[in-house]
């Protein structure tokens, strides 16, 4: 499995060839550089190390300065292990070229905090409406009963109740490559993909 660091730039769309309207995402993908090269002799496993986005010097530790000069290479922000299909020597560069228009990749990205919220938001609850039944109407968004009768006299474990909500770890699969720029290093991919304007993603092919 290939892939890239990328980061999300919003959204726009575009028309197919065949005149339908496609919603799409712009990723900046890369380039990337390859920052450590993990084996199984001295490191009990295969991976490949990335690293994406320049970073000032003045915040970069001293062990990671190191880290860094041994690739050739500046200060990164984001760095990912991942596994390469073919093999990759420290300080190679892997750009958006690895991928072409019509494949199908997932992106994986953190999805967008939401803070506290209750269970119509977060768990889609209907609510119990505006009748104002059985004496009751202020009580729109409440969850309801939450426990039980005498047996189990407990609320259960995994019951849905309000609590904080997004600021998860979300894949999206099989996404299709709409189209592809390597001269500015953008992909664009269609339909949405977890995470706000700004944030980091991974693109695995």
């Amino acid at each position: 499995m290939s892939g890239l660091i990328g980061k999300k730039l919003g959204m726009t769309s575009f028309f197919g060839a065949n005149g339908k309207y496609i919603p799409c995402t712009i990723i900046e993908a890369g380039p990337c550089v390859v920052t450590q090269v993990k084996t199984k002799e001295k490191d009990g496993y295969d991976a490949v190390q990335i690293a994406f986005d320049e970073k000032k010097e003045k915040h970069v530790s001293a062990a990671m300065k190191g880290h860094f000069s041994k690739a050739q290479t500046t200060p990164k922000r984001k760095l990912v292990e991942m596994n390469f299909d073919d093999q990759r020597n420290l300080g190679d560069i892997v750009t958006v070229d690895l991928f072409a228009e019509g494949d199908l990749i997932n992106v994986v990205g953190t999805s967008k905090g939401r803070g506290f919220q209750g269970v119509v938001k977060r768990h889609g609850f209907s609510g119990v409406g505006h009748s104002g039944s059985h004496g009751q109407h202020d009580r729109e968004r409440a969850p309801g009963s939450v426990g039980a009768s005498s047996d189990p006299s407990r609320v259960l474990k995994g019951l849905r109740m309000g609590g904080r909500m997004g600021g998860n770890r979300v894949k999206i699969q099989n996404i299709e490559v709409v189209k592809v720029m390597p001269e500015k290093n953008l992909l664009v991919v269609k339909g949405s993909v977890a995470g706000a304007k700004g944030s980091y993603v991974l693109i695995e092919k």
